[in-house]
This record gives C-alpha cells, sequence and structure tokens, in this order.
C-alpha cells in the first residue's frame, strides 16, 4: 500500500510523539470506505493516526492512545488531539473533553468525540462539528470540504534503541582516512582492468545521483552536486551515465565508476526499461546514451558497444532503496526489481543494497548518524529490504547522502565510504569467479 502522507509530514506527526515510526493499516481506497472495514483492520491497535484527504487538498485528522472497538461508548483519552497540515506546518487541536474524546461506533470510520469523524456512516464523507470535545476552525481544517477522497490509519509504534550496535564502526578521523586510503590504493585483481563499474539502480528519488554527488562530495572535500538530483515523480536521470571519481579537484582518477542509469517506475513503459538492463551489465551503452522507456537498446544505436571487453562489464549491482519507502513498496516495482536481480544472477554480478535516507526515516538516527546500527527501527527496514530484494542482510549497506548540507560530516563520509569499500569487496568476488572461469577452461584444454 501507497501512503498518502509524504516523508516530510510523518516526520513532523512523529515529532509530536516521541522516537516512533507510523505503520499503514487501513487504506480506505484498497479497503472499502465503509465503518465495517476500518474496524476490520483497526480495532485493537493503538495508539494511532488517522488522517482524512480531500479534493481541496487538505491533510488532516486525529490521534488518539486508545484502541478502536464497536462497543459504542465513549473512551477517555486525555492525550487525543485532532490536526491539519498548513503547508508543511502541523495545526494541533487537544481534546477539550477528554472523557468524550473517542467514541467507538461500528457504522463509521474514526470517531473523534462528535467534533470529526472520518468515513462517517460508512461513506467517503466527514462529520464536522467543532467545539464539541475539540475546538478548531472548519475552514482552516478541511476547507469545508466534507468529502474524502482518501482515509488512511497508522499504527504509532515506538522505536527502540538496542543496547549495543549490532554492527561495529569506528566513528573516528582516523578511520575516515584510513577508508579513503583504502580506496585510493585499491587495484583489481585483473590487469586488464583499471577501475571497476558499479551499477545504481533504483526507483525513481531512492537517491542513485546523490549517492555519487555524495562519494564525490566526500573525496573532492566540499558538497557537490554534479549528478542531475532532486524531488520529481519521473526520473531525472534520463541518460545512462559513467562517473568517474577523482582524488580531489586534479587528482587522480579512482579506480571505481559508479554508474546511473533512469529511475525505475511502477507503470509500463515509464522509467527504466528492464531489457536495457542486459545491455548496461554487458558493456555495451555508452556514456550518455538516452533511454528510450518505450524501446530498449538496438546494437544499430549510435556508440554500441559491439564488442565490450571485461573493462567495460559491470561488475557489481547496487540497488539503491529509500528506507522510507520500504514499507509501502509498490508490487509492481518490487516485482521489476525482481525480474532485474534474475537477470543479474544469471551473469553472476555482486549485488548489494544501498539503503538511503535513514535519517529521514528514523527521529533516533536524525539525532545522530552514530546511532544507526543501535535503531531497531532500522534494523527491520534493513531486515524487511533483504527479504523482499532476496538478498542476505550482510548485502545491505545503510547509507544517508547529502542532499541539504553545505558541509560534509565526518560520520556520514564514513557511511558513505564503508559502503564504497563493499562495492570493491564485492567486484574482487566477481573477479575471483571470472579467473576460477579461466582456469577451469585452461585446464580442459
Amino acid at each position: 500500500m501507497n501512503s498518502m502522507l509524504t516523508r516530510n509530514q510523518q516526520r513532523t506527526i512523529c515529532s509530536q510523539l516521541g522516537r516512533v515510526k507510523l505503520q499503514l493499516l487501513y487504506k480506505a481506497s484498497i479497503h472499502g470506505f465503509t465503518g465495517a472495514a476500518f474496524h476490520q483492520r483497526c480495532d485493537n491497535h493503538s495508539p494511532t493516526v488517522s488522517v482524512g484527504f480531500n479534493a481541496s487538498g487538505y491533510v488532516f485528522g486525529g490521534y488518539t492512545t486508545q484502541p478502536f472497538s464497536q462497543s459504542g461508548q465513549y473512551v477517555w483519552d486525555d492525550q487525543a488531539f485532532l490536526f491539519t497540515f498548513s503547508g508543511e506546518k502541523l495545526l494541533k487541536y487537544p481534546v477539550t473533553g477528554p472523557a468524550n474524546a473517542v467514541r467507538m461506533i461500528a457504522n463509521s470510520g474514526p470517531y473523534f468525540g462528535e467534533a470529526m469523524v472520518l468515513v462517517n456512516g460508512s461513506q467517503a464523507v466527514v462529520h464536522s462539528n467543532p467545539g464539541n470535545h475539540y475546538t478548531f476552525n472548519a475552514a482552516e481544517m478541511h476547507g469545508n470540504d466534507l468529502n474524502l477522497t482518501e482515509c488512511e490509519v497508522y499504527e504509532v509504534e515506538e522505536t527502540t534503541e538496542l543496547e549495543r550496535p549490532w554492527r561495529t564502526i569506528i566513528w573516528e578521523s582516523e578511520k575516515r582516512k584510513e577508508l579513503i586510503d583504502s580506496i585510493k590504493i585499491y587495484k583489481p585483481t585483473v590487469s586488464s582492468v583499471s577501475q571497476i563499474r558499479v551499477l545504481l539502480i533504483g526507483a525513481v528519488g531512492a537517491g542513485k545521483s546523490s549517492f555519487f554527488n555524495s562519494i564525490n562530495s566526500v573525496f573532492r572535500g566540499h558538497v557537490t552536486s554534479q549528478a542531475i538530483a532532486g524531488c520529481s515523480t519521473t526520473s531525472l536521470t534520463t541518460q545512462f551515465r559513467s562517473y568517474s571519481l577523482k582524488a580531489g579537484r586534479e587528482g587522480k582518477p579512482l579506480p571505481i565508476v559508479l554508474c546511473d542509469t533512469m529511475g525505475l517506475e511502477e507503470s509500463t513503459g515509464a522509467g527504466l526499461d528492464i531489457d536495457d538492463i542486459s545491455s548496461i551489465l554487458k558493456g555495451h551503452l555508452p556514456d550518455r546514451y538516452q533511454f528510450n522507456p518505450s524501446a530498449p537498446l538496438h546494437f544499430e544505436a549510435l556508440g554500441y558497444h559491439k564488442s565490450p571487453g571485461l573493462k567495460d562489464r559491470i561488475h557489481c549491482v547496487a540497488y539503491v532503496i529509500d528506507a522510507c519507502k520500504i514499507s509501502i513498496m509498490p508490487t509492481k516495482l518490487e516485482e521489476k526489481l525482481d525480474a532485474i536481480r534474475r537477470k543479474v544472477n544469471l551473469m553472476g554480478i555482486p549485488q548489494l543494497v544501498l539503503m538511503t535516507k535513514v535519517d529521514e526515516a528514523c527521529p533516533f538516527v536524525a539525532q545522530d548518524i552514530r546511532n544507526i546500527y543501535r535503531s531497531s527501527y532500522i534494523k527491520e527496514m534493513m531486515q524487511e529490504v533483504s527479504a523482499r530484494l532476496g538478498v542476505p542482510l550482510s548485502c545491505v549497506v545503510p547509507v544517508k547522502n547529502y542532499s541539504e548540507e553545505l558541509e560534509l560530516d565526518m560520520n556520514c563520509d564514513i557511511l558513505l565510504l564503508s559502503a564504497v569499500i563493499q562495492m570493491l569487496r564485492f567486484a574482487d568476488n566477481y573477479f575471483d569467479e571470472i579467473s576460477d572461469q579461466f582456469s577451469k577452461v585452461e585446464i580442459k584444454e
């Protein structure tokens, strides 16, 4: 299920509730605009955040600590509140009559006092009566548009801290220098290859281009933005790009090339064409090849590499996954990733997952990136993406890209550099496998 709440809206709501995350329970457009559907999905769950959406663009709802039921009774809740968004700002209306904060009605959705009812009477409408146990301005709350286009209910779950980090990372400047030096001196084990090529694959907005920009920033010594990155519903990357990294502004090329692709999209004929993946993996695609989602690459295309060597191939594939969207990953997108993974498996190319936007997914990590392996929520997300993509947990690496910062952060750098080290190690595994295959052929001959 896709959440209609944006990441920022979810984060804003969570900021009112502590170290928590929102888990989508009920979505009226899928489960039905009925009290029965709501209660089937939400009864006995608590605390919850209920959200209504209307065609006028208003996003509003309520929070209660009490579990829903169909008792017909009012329930006490002195922590309940209603809310609406004004832009990105949350306007909050605390309960004024806690004894009547929530009413448990069978044929309606979330029922906050007599002030606001979502999915009222099992219809896609809102009952609004300010002043009854909650005080608010109706025009401010929902623009007096009482027709719902969507209603969602989320369970509020605590994000707990682990006593000890489950992966060991040294957060020191010496470690950062050690990682940088290791990358600079790395040499592929195959003499014909001077730079390993890593293919970045992910949904639109997952952070593929931002990952390159972030790694580039670390080695340049300041935040850069060479690759086009940003927020869009369609891919900002429309060309196949092979980005070579340099050790400083005028430094030598580093032994790694990050290959950026068009973002994956749910719909057929949009985003990266899966048939192009094989051509990319085999090294046929020229740099700056213009993607055409409606037609895969043809061997007569300008710049097509008809006889690519080992140095032109992809030596490691990194799936870039937004940590905020793992639990609501669309089925069609998951199917596309699965189809790609099967192609990559057939070619024996190592794969890892870069889990991005970890700070947006977890407030505990947002406070301090060093909490990354002490966050049980991040661990759960890593386990979920491991299961969904069919890769071992050891192949899932969380990172935080530079997106709004103007200066580098040592701890972010260490996470990013650790991800690059994993790529180099995986590429070595690929070259070892290639060498073994050649050895077996020579023995047979």
